[in-house]
């Protein structure tokens, strides 16, 4: 009798976007486990699918069999309903934004019913973006016991949540939460008993750092001089970053700077008022980019700006970025468990959160005392494995999870 394991199903709900870590991740690992199952229950993002054939991946786009097309269905209808409602009324805990968390878990039901019926020995099944409640929920509605990748601790939970999950309680057994930070652990193992819960880094390095060939074209691209200091602002200005403090710290730099700016949303009225000052030379790529252009922002820069609010108990993804891409980084202190990990390193240059007259003197810094490249060894100070050992590590945990334990 055989003893290999079944397909590897890899579920990326959030694979039509083009911009955040997922896709680079997706594709590394189908990499690492050619012939996996890849499903996207709502859709691949432009060129994705090109390196997901390359990796000899089986790609499912939507969902297969009446459940699952069911459950798809349904889950269109309440993130409608809830992007409606809360135009009305933005506050966390109103029940319409509970339907947005719901809306979630029936796209990942929708995915684990997929793989079911497509791989039914699959033996692991892992979800990459997984929402952050509904575990239970989500296991019991898709009937196949899965690994799920929770990025954030999230909102306080509603009513319906805590419904939900004690009528999910017995299809807790069939999941293990994996959380970026011992805080997130914490807080989801507090807000979901009977979950099993660790910590692990989703980002893999994939070992493509930027060569200097890349460098140099990158400063072209941006007609950066060649003792320009450049730093560049990655990613749409979402809630979780401190936008006012760089807002405020750079209009205190008196040194001359270039900024790149990319992502979506931005603020337009604050980008003019950066273009205003006299110091700054400010550059715009805005939109959610490709890899290759994404390559090419940060090959221009001597440095990434990471800026969160105090308090931030995540570890953000374009810090990963920083460090497999070889980038040096300019971050705010507001995660005791980053400070940590990165206070000793030359490549990092740390300011207080919250403070522009520190995040502005660190940038006057850039301008007179770049900072070195990171060294090869830098994803594995923060815990970033490759993609062949990630895909390790997810089989084993599965295979555990199979046999009735909680971790490797």
């Amino acid at each position: 009798m055989s003893t290999a394991p079944g397909p590897f199903v890899l579920i990326e709900p959030y694979a039509y976007r083009l911009d955040g870590h997922h896709l680079r991740t997706l594709v590394a690992l189908a990499r690492a486990r050619p012939g996996a199952l890849v499903i996207a229950p709502n859709g691949i993002a432009r060129g994705a699918a090109s390196g997901l054939r390359e990796a000899r991946a089986r790609l499912v786009t939507g969902a297969a069999g009446p459940g699952g097309c069911l459950l798809l269905r349904a889950a269109g209808v309440l993130a409608r309903l809830s992007w409606a409602g809360q135009r009305i009324v933005r506050h966390p805990r109103w029940p319409l934004y509970q339907l947005t968390v719901l809306a979630r878990c029936l796209v990942e039901a929708a995915a684990l019913r997929t793989a079911r019926r497509l791989a039914p020995d699959a033996q692991t099944v892992v979800i990459l973006s997984a929402n952050e409640a509904l575990h239970g929920a989500a296991a019991m509605l898709g009937g196949m016991p899965h690994l799920r990748f929770v990025h954030q601790a999230g909102a306080e939970d509603g009513r319906l949540v805590r419904v939900l999950e004690r009528l999910a309680r017995h299809a807790k057994p069939r999941v293990v939460a994996l959380c970026p930070t011992e805080a997130v652990r914490e807080q989801t193992a507090s807000r979901f008993p009977g979950i099993a819960v660790q910590v692990r880094v989703a980002m893999v390095d994939d070992g493509r750092r930027l060569t200097e060939g890349e460098r140099e074209g990158g400063r072209l691209a941006f007609s950066l001089p060649p003792a320009a200091a450049a730093v560049c602002l990655v990613g749409g200005w979402w809630p979780h970053q401190d936008i006012t403090v760089i807002d405020q710290a750079l209009a205190l730099v008196t040194e001359p700077l270039h900024v790149i700016v990319t992502g979506h949303p931005l603020d337009e009225q604050i980008l003019a008022r950066w273009q205003a000052l006299p110091s700054l030379a400010v550059h715009i790529e805005p939109g959610p980019l490709s890899q290759p252009v994404l390559r090419l922002v940060y090959a221009a820069a001597d440095a990434t700006l990471v800026a969160r609010h105090p308090g931030t108990a995540v570890v953000p993804g374009l810090v990963m970025d920083a460090a497999r891409y070889g980038v040096p980084l300019i971050l705010s202190g507001h995660d005791p468990y980053l400070t940590a990990r990165l206070r000793s390193e030359p490549w990092v240059r740390l300011f207080t959160a919250g403070d522009p007259r520190a995040l502005a003197a660190a940038l006057e810094d850039l301008a007179r005392r770049p900072l070195p490249l990171p060294g090869q060894q830098a994803p594995r100070q923060l815990d970033m494995p490759t993609a062949e050992e990630q895909a390790a590590f997810l089989t084993r945990a599965a295979a555990l999870l199979a046999t009735g334990g909680a971790g490797c």
